[in-house]
C-alpha cells in the first residue's frame, strides 16, 4: 500500500469537509453574527465537539485499532465480530448513561465550563436548552467513531473522512432554511447538531454491514480484550486531546471576557482545524496501523524511518501553512465570514486570535505524528506526562496573556502549549532511542525555510499591489483570496522544486500483511 496515495485520499475527502465547513460558518456568521446568542451555541457544542475531536481524530482508535487488528489477523472473522460486538453494547450502554446526566446536569455543565455566563439570566438559560439537544451528539459521534475504526482497519480510509460532511450539510440547512421555524432561531444550530449526528452514523453502517461487520451489540464488559480497551482510553485520550482540553479551559476564560470573544476565538479556531484536519488528522489516522505493526515485529529501523517520513511532511505542508495563516489572515476572515451581522470589528477581533493560534500550527499537526510513536508500543505513561505538563504550563500562559492579549493571548497559549507539547515528545523519542533522524535534516530545513520565506515575500507583495477591498462583493473578495492562495502556493513548489524535492522522494509503500 502506498501511504502517500493513502494520505492524498483521506486529505482529498477530509479537504471537502472543511470547504463544507466554512460554507457552514459563513452562513452562520451571515445569519446569526458573533454575539450572545453564538457564543451561547459555541459553549453548547463545545462539550459533544470536543468529544468528536477526541474520538474522531486518533484516541479512541489508538486504544482500539491495536487490538481489533490482532482480532483480525489472529483470531478471525468469528471472533472479531464477537469483539466489535462487546465494545459496541459497552460503549453505547455507558455514553447513553453519560448522555442523560449530561442532559440533565445541563445547568451546572455550563456553570463549570462558562461560569461567567452565569450573570446573564438570559444568555444562561439559552446556553442550558441548547445543550439539552447537542448532548446525545457525544452518543452518535462516539459510536460513529468505532464504525470509523473498523473502517480504517480495512484499509477503507476514504468513507470516515468522508462521514464528517453531513455534519456541515445539516448546518447549512438548519441555518440557512430552517432557523426561522424555532424560537430562538439560533436553537435551530443545536438541533442541527442532533441530526449530524445521526446521518453521519447511519452513513456508516450500510459498509460495516457489507463487511459483515455489524453485529449486535451486547454488554460484554468482562471481556478481557474489552477490559484492554477501557484502560488503554484513558491515558490514550489524554495524551492526544491535550489542545482541546485547553480549548475548554480557554473558554472558562474567555466567558469573563466582552461579549463575542467565545466567537472570535471559534471562527479561528475553524480556520485552523483545515490544515489541522487535511494534514495532521489523516497522518495520524495512516501512520498508526503501520506504526503497530512494526512495533509488534521489533523492526525498529522501518518504525523510526516511517516516523522520520511523518514528521518531515508535517514540516514540509505545516511550515508554509502557519506562515501563510499569518500572512493572509485578514483576507480569509474577511472573505469567509464578514457578512451580515458579522461585523469589521468581529473580523479584526478574530483576525487577532488567528495569528495567534498559527504560532502553534507545527506544534499542533507534529503532536498528532509524534504522539502514535508512542501508542504503537504501548507506551502511554510517557505522553500522558508530557500532557500534564503541557496543560499546566498552558494555563500558567493563559493567566500571563490575557492580561495584555485578551482573547488573543489565550489563543498564543494554545499554540505555544502545542509547540511545547511536540518538542517534548519528540525529545523522550529520541531520548530513548525509538526515533533516530535520517541523513538530510540539515540541508531538508535550510531548504524548506528558504521556500516558506520566499513564499512570505510573494504573499505580501500581492497585497501591496492588488486593487482588493476587503469591504466589497463577496465574488470580488473569493476572486482576490484565490489569486493570493494559488500565487502562495505555486512560488512555495516552485521554489521546493527548484531547490530539488521531488514527489517520488516522498513515497513511502507498505507491504500488507497476507
Amino acid at each position: 500500500m502506498n501511504l502517500l496515495k493513502a494520505l492524498v485520499t483521506v486529505s482529498g475527502m477530509t479537504l471537502v469537509s472543511r470547504i463544507l465547513g466554512f460554507i457552514r460558518d459563513a452562513v452562520i456568521a451571515r445569519a446569526f453574527g458573533a454575539g450572545f446568542a453564538t457564543d451561547a451555541f459555541f459553549v453548547a457544542f463545545k462539550l459533544p465537539n470536543l468529544l468528536r475531536r477526541i474520538f474522531a481524530e486518533g484516541a479512541f482508535s489508538q486504544a482500539f485499532v491495536p487490538v481489533l487488528a490482532e482480532y483480525k489477523q489472529k483470531r478471525g472473522e468469528d471472533d472479531t465480530r464477537v469483539l466489535l460486538a462487546n465494545v459496541s453494547g459497552v460503549l453505547a450502554a455507558s455514553l447513553l448513561v453519560v448522555t442523560v446526566v449530561g442532559m440533565l446536569a445541563a445547568p451546572w455543565v455550563i456553570w463549570v465550563t462558562a461560569p461567567g455566563f452565569t450573570t446573564d439570566a438570559t444568555k444562561f438559560d439559552l446556553t442550558v436548552s441548547m445543550l439539552r439537544v447537542t448532548f446525545p451528539y457525544i452518543l452518535l459521534i462516539s459510536l460513529a467513531s468505532l464504525a470509523s475504526s473498523v473502517l480504517n482497519t480495512y484499509n477503507q480510509f476514504s468513507i470516515p473522512a468522508f462521514a464528517p460532511t453531513f455534519l456541515n450539510i445539516c448546518f447549512i440547512v438548519f441555518a440557512a432554511f430552517l432557523a426561522p421555524y424555532f424560537h430562538p432561531p439560533v436553537m435551530a444550530l443545536a438541533w442541527a447538531v442532533f441530526a449530524g449526528g445521526v446521518v453521519q452514523l447511519g452513513f456508516m453502517l450500510p459498509y460495516l454491514k457489507k463487511l459483515r461487520m455489524l453485529p449486535m451489540p451486547r454488554f460484554g464488559f468482562r471481556d478481557a480484550a474489552v477490559m484492554r480497551i477501557v484502560r488503554q482510553m484513558g491515558p490514550a485520550i489524554f495524551g492526544v486531546s491535550i489542545s482541546q482540553i485547553s480549548l475548554v479551559i480557554n473558554t472558562i476564560f474567555a466567558s469573563f471576557l466582552v461579549s463575542g470573544s467565545v466567537s472570535w476565538m471559534y471562527y479561528a479556531d475553524r480556520l485552523m482545524e483545515f490544515p489541522t484536519g487535511i494534514l495532521g488528522v489523516a497522518l495520524g489516522t495512516i501512520l498508526l496501523p503501520s506504526l503497530s505493526r512494526h512495533a509488534a515485529s521489533d523492526d525498529t529501523a522501518t518504525f523510526s524511518r516511517l516516523l522520520d517520513w511523518g514528521i518531515r511532511l508535517s514540516v514540509l505542508l505545516a511550515l508554509p501553512s502557519a506562515v501563510a495563516l499569518g500572512v493572509l489572515s485578514k483576507p480569509l476572515i474577511a472573505t469567509l465570514f464578514m457578512y451580515g451581522k458579522f461585523s469589521p470589528l468581529d473580523a479584526d477581533m478574530t483576525q487577532r486570535a488567528l495569528i495567534a493560534y498559527s504560532v502553534g500550527l507545527l506544534g499542533l499537526i507534529l503532536v498528532k505524528v509524534l504522539a502514535p510513536g508512542f501508542y504503537a508500543r504501548q507506551n502511554l505513561k510517557t505522553p500522558v506526562k508530557i500532557a500534564i505538563t503541557t496543560l499546566i504550563l498552558t494555563q500558567l500562559m493563559n493567566l500571563v496573556f490575557i492580561q495584555s492579549l485578551q482573547h488573543a493571548g489565550l489563543a498564543l497559549a494554545i499554540g505555544l502549549g502545542a509547540c511545547l507539547n511536540a518538542a517534548l515528545l519528540l525529545f523522550q523519542l529520541l531520548r530513548h532511542g525509538i526515533y533516530m533522524p535520517q541523513a538530510g535534516w540539515m540541508s531538508f530545513g535550510l531548504k524548506v525555510v528558504i521556500a516558506v520565506i520566499g513564499m512570505a515575500a510573494v504573499l505580501y507583495g500581492l497585497l501591496q499591489v492588488l486593487p482588493t477591498d476587503w469591504h466589497g462583493h463577496a465574488w470580488q473578495r473569493a476572486l482576490w483570496l484565490g489569486v493570493l492562495v494559488v500565487g502562495g502556493a505555486a512560488s512555495y513548489f516552485a521554489l521546493l522544486f527548484a531547490l530539488g524535492f521531488r514527489l517520488r522522494d516522498f513515497v513511502w509503500r507498505e507491504r500488507l500483511a497476507a
